[in-house]
């Protein structure tokens, strides 16, 4: 039997709690049917019997304390609610329960930003991660020493399992699922729970909102200017000649302070335009394409499909009822 024991931390996401305990009861359940063995020993495991959720509203009971868990197999980490600090300061104690495991051999797998509780356990340090699109810069201010993997839905190193925002956490259940069962049994679990397998990109529903968690007021105003000239073609030089400074020291302190290039910033922006675009009015590409300040249709869909995983055209018919072919 593998166990699995799935946290229950204060300040959790509870669907991240129960979903997981599903997905694998489930599965147990498939392999009886199939004629196996149930596989997978589950328990949801906390510091103390009961964890209220959501300021009381919902209660989990615990099935195993912490302190009389000597192994496990696997350590599923749920999403975390609320502001990060104060989660993370809450479950603080569970800390060096996790890194214990770890070094006896046990795999800790992460869901969204539960990726926040992993990385404080240190475990992640000079390692690859993934989390949640909207949370990525807050991550890597708190965790400059983890290197988060922008986009991606599974990240695997080491033994240590992360996964992209929200119902993501899905193909990261199913990628533990087919590597402690097989393929038929995750494919089988997939159409189950009506999840896309094999999903491996957030970008099509992550919305670019414009790193600006920082102190340098002349890359603010930059990004401003940026944010406010969408149709024009904006080059590098312009840009640091507003600011009055050397275009290789403007590009060094653009990419300290926003972690994009200024080239992927202007680019993110005016993708970032181009989508709202396609997702609310009947502009046909080429009319989206001059207005977010492209001239070569080419070059617009390469950078469109770079950054979002669709084309134009999949992207406005996926979210724009209105669209006409």
């Amino acid at each position: 039997m593998k166990r699995v024991s799935i946290l229950v931390p204060e300040n959790s996401v509870m669907q991240a709690i129960a979903d997981p305990q599903y997905l694998f009861s489930a599965v147990n359940q498939f392999m009886v049917v199939s004629g196996r063995k149930p596989l997978f020993d589950v328990q949801l495991v906390g510091l103390k019997k009961q964890v209220k959720l959501n300021e009381g509203l919902f209660s989990v009971n615990t099935s195993q304390l912490l302190k009389d868990i000597e192994t496990t197999d696997l350590i599923i980490i749920p999403a975390l609610f609320g502001d990060m600090k104060t989660a993370i300061a809450s479950n603080s104690k569970l800390l060096p329960w996790i890194k214990d495991q770890y070094k006896k051999g046990t795999e800790v797998a992460s869901l969204c930003v539960g990726a926040f509780l992993l990385a404080s356990t240190g475990l992640l340090n000079g390692k690859k991660c993934s989390t949640h699109w909207g949370f990525q810069n807050e991550f890597r201010e708190m965790f400059p020493e983890v290197e988060v993997v922008e986009g991606h839905i599974i990240t695997e190193e080491e033994r240590l399992y992360s996964s992209g925002g929200a119902n993501s956490y899905w193909n990261l259940l199913l990628y533990l699922i087919e590597k402690y069962t097989d393929r038929e049994t995750a494919i089988l679990a997939s159409k189950y729970f009506a999840v896309d397998i094999d999903r491996d990109s957030q970008a099509t529903f992550a919305m670019f909102q414009g790193q600006k968690n920082h102190t340098d007021k002349s890359i603010k105003l930059v990004q401003e200017y940026i944010e406010t000239n969408i149709q024009e073609r904006i080059t590098i030089d312009q840009l640091a000649d507003l600011v009055s400074l050397g275009r290789r020291s403007f590009e060094r302190r653009f990419k300290i302070a926003t972690s994009n290039s200024v080239l992927q910033y202007i680019n993110r922006v005016k993708i970032e335009t181009a989508k709202r675009f396609f997702e609310s009015s009947r502009k046909n590409i080429n009319e989206v394409m001059y207005d977010v300040g492209y001239s070569d249709s080419k070059a617009f869909r390469d950078i469109f499909k770079k950054i979002t995983g669709l084309t134009p055209i999949e992207y406005r018919n996926k979210y724009n009822k209105m669209s006409v072919q």
